[in-house]
């Protein structure tokens, strides 16, 4: 898998997610096997630039190569503003989103809202790929709703624009996060395109990332809301592919390890008060099905600093050891985390 000038380790790729694809979430992915991460999405709108929030979206210090930072907006000019900006601030991929179907984003004619007006779909990723000297990728959804699916098109207006990669959620903007992705559309671009194509939704295992690239016959998959408390899921998702075999799910120590080295990353990145608050949700996630999980979360959400997070962890893991080496869910169905993830 190949993205411009930067040729990935592998073809799973981490799907950007607003309040989740962090600096330390997209670390700690790369560590654990996945050949890219891309930001959570940085609004085009410069008089956000100086923002606390901004400046930290674009904070990619120590960050694994290469650094894909997604930009949302409706306006060419401001989204090759916010794309220089980014370039000028460590990123060597520029995401362009129109896959989102928050309403917030498609209120402003950002986001998914743009798959209804092609003409200006052309104007917004021309502007961006003659505005800076880096690969621009792209992220759309089938289309708007079902009556308007569009993907063969855009996709034609993206290749001919310069994108030099296309990834595609299989669900229109209507769809949001309902119904089963269908990879028809998905199969179809790729039968027709020249540059790589990337498939997403609804991948949570081994063997469905497996099916999807046989179905689309896609270069590479993206994997969002199942990485949540599950970021090994690209290591266990690179060796089925290469093997046909699982590997050993994560033993209770190893999960211990993942679990505080991520909350240390979030306390340092966000600093004290705000870390506590981001780090709760990822401490449900992970324990999430774990026998006695529920009551801990409960009490999780109301432990006021980073100490008193790390105690409770270190609590509740030990319990754990003491049943067995192994994690005990409480049950064996995989349960697929819901989050705001606008971008995915």
């Amino acid at each position: 898998m190949q993205i411009g000038p930067y040729k990935l380790k592998n073809n799973l790729l981490v799907a950007p997610m607003a309040g989740v694809t962090d600096r330390p979430f997209r670390q700690l992915c790369k560590q654990l096997g996945a050949g890219m991460a891309v930001s959570e999405m940085v609004a085009s709108n410069s008089l956000l630039w100086g923002s606390e929030k901004t400046r930290r979206r674009a904070d990619h210090t120590g960050e694994v190569e290469p650094k894909s930072v997604q930009i949302a907006g409706a306006d060419p000019k401001m989204m090759a503003d916010a794309a220089r900006y980014n370039v000028d601030q460590g990123a060597q991929i520029i995401d362009i989103n129109m896959g989102c179907p928050a309403k917030k984003i498609c209120n402003v004619m950002a986001g998914s809202a743009l798959l209804q007006n092609e003409p200006l779909v052309s104007q917004i990723l021309e502007s961006v790929v003659n505005a800076v000297n880096v690969p621009v990728t792209l992220k759309i959804r089938t289309g708007w709703d079902k009556s308007h699916k569009n993907a063969l098109t855009v996709a034609r207006i993206a290749e001919l624009s310069g994108i030099q990669a296309l990834a595609i959620h299989g669900r229109t903007r209507a769809c949001g996060y309902t119904g089963d992705a269908e990879y028809e559309t998905i199969a179809a671009v790729k039968a027709q395109s020249r540059i790589p194509i990337i498939a997403n939704g609804d991948i949570i295992s081994p063997e469905k990332a497996q099916e999807v690239l046989r179905i689309t016959g896609a270069d590479a998959v993206m994997i969002g809301r199942a990485a949540q408390g599950r970021p090994w899921i690209f290591r266990e998702i690179e060796h089925y592919l290469a093997t046909g075999e699982h590997l050993p799910p994560p033993e209770v120590e190893e999960i211990r390890r993942v679990l505080l080295g991520h909350l240390i990353d979030l306390h340092e990145f966000y600093g004290a008060e705000r870390g506590v608050k981001v780090a709760r949700k990822h401490i449900s996630w992970y324990t999430k099905g774990l026998v006695g999980s529920a009551a801990f979360r409960r009490d999780m959400n109301l432990l006021p600093t980073a100490e008193t997070q790390y105690q409770a962890i270190a609590q509740f893991f030990d319990g754990l050891a003491e049943v067995s080496h192994t994690l005990a869910y409480e049950s064996t169905e995989l349960d697929t985390p819901v989050t705001d993830d606008l971008a995915a």
